[in-house]
């Protein structure tokens, strides 16, 4: 429903009379959904079950879980995408850097990296084995925004905020979210709803995604915590209990669907957007098997180049982690495979030998190493979903 607010204008501020005059605006407020029952149509249930079996094959997959790094990589995969929708675009290659280089985590690096460690921190949230509580869901925020203290990081929001417009008043705003009086109300009926297991994971995900972004809880950072918790519930759930895909990067291929599902959402189309949300999660789930295949391949290349190491030499054991490392270093190695820092050197150095990796720094003390074929990798397989291939 949509409760009527009153804005009181500011006579001294820029803009146009009508943007300093006071007005009445509509907020919405969604219906409590801890109890919810969705009437969901046979086809939409298909659709559900298929999502959900493509994520289960993706995690029992013996080719994905052979390749201990395609978990940080798919997982780098959703941050960039789940940012992109917010407008922050970033490379693979930019974020590598700025998760390894605190001197690279600066402006929208920095933004992207932190979402990197908000997502790792939703997946530990997924396996702890307890109700979850709003302060679980304050914690994600936390973390995301430590480094915007406009955004107040953690705090549920005491002040309307809305979507689209001016930035000084909802006068012209596309979506206008519940009173900051109905917030905390909202979120502990969207917790109670998130603790629950007899509805399907997928479609629970779906629907809790879409109830906090209709809620947006803070003042800044709502879309990407509401991705963050498609990643709680199908870890929770154990759908996913060892790789989500990066179902960003297909929302992202196609965002005005994706907001006309939200909005669908809001106006009761409830079945649609399961139904939407869960045929993007197969396509996620698919594309990170074919994801996997391609550095695997890339990896015996790799190894074909470098000659054939012996498997317990340095080169031979850093191959592996090149694709959760794509940018790395000696320490970053001898911390990874548990070798002495002159005996990492070496197996960095007999690799940029080979063409594996490239050296990208100057200074004596601190070499860093990238692995270039990697992220053209990635650039193809981004570009792919982007086109629709």
């Amino acid at each position: 429903m949509y409760v009527e607010r009153h804005w009181e204008g500011d006579p001294g501020a820029y803009g146009p009379r009508r943007a300093r005059a006071s007005f009445k605006y509509q907020a919405f407020v969604p219906d409590p959904i801890a109890q919810i029952d969705p009437a969901v149509p046979f086809e939409t249930h298909e659709l559900i079950a298929a999502a959900e079996a493509a994520v289960t094959a993706l995690n029992v997959n013996p080719r994905v879980a052979g390749l201990e790094a395609i978990g940080p990589l798919l997982l780098r995969s959703e941050a960039i995408a789940s940012s992109r929708i917010e407008g922050y675009e970033l490379s693979q290659r930019n974020l590598a850097r700025a998760l390894i280089d605190p001197r690279a985590a600066k402006g929208i690096a920095r933004t992207v990296a932190a979402n990197v460690v908000a997502m790792e921190e939703a997946i530990a949230l997924g396996e702890v084995d307890r109700p979850l509580t709003i302060d679980d869901v304050c914690a994600i925020h936390r973390t995301l925004m430590a480094g915007e203290p406009r955004a107040h990081p953690g705090e549920l929001r005491t002040e309307q905020n809305w979507i689209g417009g001016r930035l000084d008043s909802p006068i012209d705003a596309r979506y206008v979210p519940p009173p900051e009086t109905e917030v905390y109300r909202l979120i502990d009926d969207l917790v109670a709803f998130l603790n629950r297991d007899d509805l399907p994971a997928v479609a629970q995900a779906a629907i809790a995604h879409a109830q906090f972004e209709t809620i947006h809880p803070f003042l800044d950072g709502n879309g990407r915590v509401g991705r963050c918790l498609v990643h709680v519930v199908l870890r929770r759930r154990r759908v996913a209990p060892t790789f989500v895909p990066p179902v960003s990067i297909v929302l992202a291929a196609r965002p005005n669907a994706y907001v006309e599902g939200l909005v669908g959402f809001r106006e009761g189309r409830v079945a649609a957007w399961c139904a939407s949300f869960a045929a993007a999660l197969e396509r996620s789930a698919r594309l990170s098997v074919d994801l996997a295949d391609e550095v695997a391949k890339v990896e015996t290349t790799w190894f074909e180049r470098a000659g054939r190491p012996r498997r317990d030499s340095a080169a031979a054991r850093i191959i592996p982690i090149l694709p959760a490392q794509p940018i790395t270093s000696a320490a970053i190695v001898r911390g990874a495979i548990g070798v002495r820092h002159q005996r990492a050197l070496e197996g960095l150095k007999a690799l940029e030998a080979a063409g594996v990796v490239r050296r990208i720094s100057e200074t004596a003390w601190d070499q860093q190493y990238a692995a270039d074929e990697l992220f053209e990798l990635l650039e193809r397989y981004e570009e792919a979903i982007a086109s629709g291939r």
